[in-house]
């Protein structure tokens, strides 16, 4: 593809179809275990993990477009350090404290004077925090060392600028957004939802559960940079 930008071949839409075919194959794979468990542990429903779903593509745009744009910026030698392995140690970060975050409400209702002061809190307010760890998680998975990326960040380093490097990080990072994860994480919240109606007492271990899952993830990607 480096050959075809020398030869002025490259177009946005040739970059967007670069980010469609990974949104529609290596993202599902890699992102559907984070966010399908985040979603299912957190049992809100369809239209609060389509919500968490979009906030999570959101982070993962954003970062493609800022990474594009250093790399625009930096040139080869910093897009080579930023497709590195140490991303797995970024995303394990995130998987863990995503993990903590689910755990969160279940101790607070062990206590009944901290679950009456959480109660005084405005609902928007908890609903915008829990947004956190999606958006996080899209991030850092963003980082994923892969081939899509390594393409992506050397077409920017070769644009020979930041704002031509941002350009093709959104338009690569638009096309990642066409994944699948759209239907089949908004379908995990559902699913967890409609386990968890009518048994309340199985809400715990449900989000006990995914919390694990999620921080068994991380620790797997940490235990990559040993």
């Amino acid at each position: 593809m480096l050959e075809d930008l020398v030869a002025g071949q490259v177009t946005l839409t040739t970059v967007w179809l670069l980010g469609v075919s990974m949104g529609l194959t290596a993202c599902t794979v890699t992102c559907l275990p984070f966010m399908g468990t985040w979603a299912l542990g957190r049992a809100g429903g369809q239209a609060e993990a389509f919500l968490h779903t979009g906030v999570f593509l959101a982070g993962r745009v954003t970062t493609y477009t800022l990474l594009a744009a250093l790399a625009g910026a930096a040139g080869l030698g910093l897009a080579r350090a930023l497709g590195g392995p140490w991303g797995n140690g970024v995303i394990g970060v995130a998987s863990v404290a995503a993990g903590l975050w689910l755990l969160r409400p279940k101790v607070s209702r062990c206590s009944t004077a901290t679950a009456s002061l959480a109660t005084t809190q405005p609902i928007h307010f908890k609903r915008k925090a829990d947004s956190l760890p999606p958006l996080f998680m899209g991030a850092a998975l963003s980082l994923t060392p892969c081939t899509p990326l390594a393409s992506l960040l050397a077409l920017a380093a070769h644009a020979g600028s930041a704002a031509s490097g941002a350009t093709y990080g959104l338009a690569f990072g638009l096309g990642a957004a066409m994944t699948p994860i759209l239907v089949l994480v908004p379908l995990a919240g559902r699913l967890g939802q409609e386990i968890r109606n009518g048994r309340e007492w199985i809400a715990r271990w449900l989000s006990c559960g995914a919390a694990a899952v999620l921080i068994m993830l991380g620790l797997r990607r940490l235990m990559l940079l040993i």
